[in-house]
């Protein structure tokens, strides 16, 4: 068999995970706190003909030699944590966090997962949760049901007007949590991320020291997706796609060509 032909293959499987990739950031433009994803390639292996630096005479050596590759692979998919955009909501639950940092979110099993995604609520025991699963935010943090607002600082402590009383009351503490490798994460869905091996060790500390970014009340930080861009990126995988897909094409018009003239 022709080796262009399975070279060619891997390109087009190469280029479907490429638009796979593309195609999540573009479904995920809307979501808040989404981080962006790209796709890593490499080639393959190669097949050594003539080593470079061989010996071509007793007394001279290849410049260069003659290694045919195999094609091409998706690796591994990396995140882009840069900040994106402030959207103003005027909802006190909603919370963004300016710089870098997640917040701790407490699983059923009792695992901790982390995200970027402010857009909390109440569940039936006043306790400040995830709005799509009502996951509790941690550490939990209960808001009184005859509180009348929420004020949340950038320091992340939480407080309460209450009727008949002139200041407010500390009901909790929101810490962040940051990683040496954000990109190790694992999504998970729900707009979380799972600790591994590769992020390493969460760092947990108060919303504006050591580096942590601070919090905005009223606010959410919406997709870093550019749309523009990845159309542009979609159009390039696209185009590629065709070229691998022409290559093909041309070996099958030789190879039916040898097999009408032999």
């Amino acid at each position: 068999m022709h080796p262009a032909l399975w070279i060619s293959k891997t390109g087009l499987d190469a280029q479907q995970r490429d638009i796979a990739v593309t195609s999540n950031n573009l479904a995920n433009a809307s979501t808040v706190g989404f981080k962006k994803s790209r796709a890593i390639f490499e080639d393959l292996l190669y097949q050594n003909i003539n080593q470079p630096g061989g010996q071509s005479t007793q007394d001279t050596e290849l410049p260069s030699g003659l290694m045919l590759g195999a094609g091409s692979k998706v690796v591994a998919t990396q995140k882009n944590f840069s900040q994106g955009n402030m959207m103003t909501t005027d909802n006190s639950l909603d919370v963004s966090i300016q710089g870098p940092g997640f917040f701790e979110i407490l699983m059923p099993d009792g695992t901790l997962s982390y995200t970027r995604n402010g857009q909390f609520t109440l569940n039936n025991q006043g306790e400040m949760v995830t709005p799509g699963a009502g996951r509790p935010l941690q550490p939990g943090i209960v808001i009184p049901d005859d509180a009348q607002s929420v004020t949340i600082a950038q320091d992340g402590e939480v407080s309460v007007k209450l009727a008949g009383e002139a200041d407010n009351q500390v009901v909790g503490q929101i810490n962040l949590a940051n990683f040496i490798n954000p990109a190790g994460l694992e999504p998970v869905g729900e707009n979380l991320y799972r600790e591994t091996a590769s992020s390493g060790q969460p760092q947990n500390n108060v919303p504006g020291l050591d580096g942590m970014g601070s919090l905005i009340q009223g606010s959410l930080e919406t997709s870093n997706v550019n749309v523009t861009e990845e159309l542009v990126n979609m159009i390039e995988s696209q185009r590629v796609y065709e070229m691998n897909s022409k290559v093909i094409s041309s070996v099958d018009q030789m190879l039916g060509f040898a097999v009408q003239q032999l």
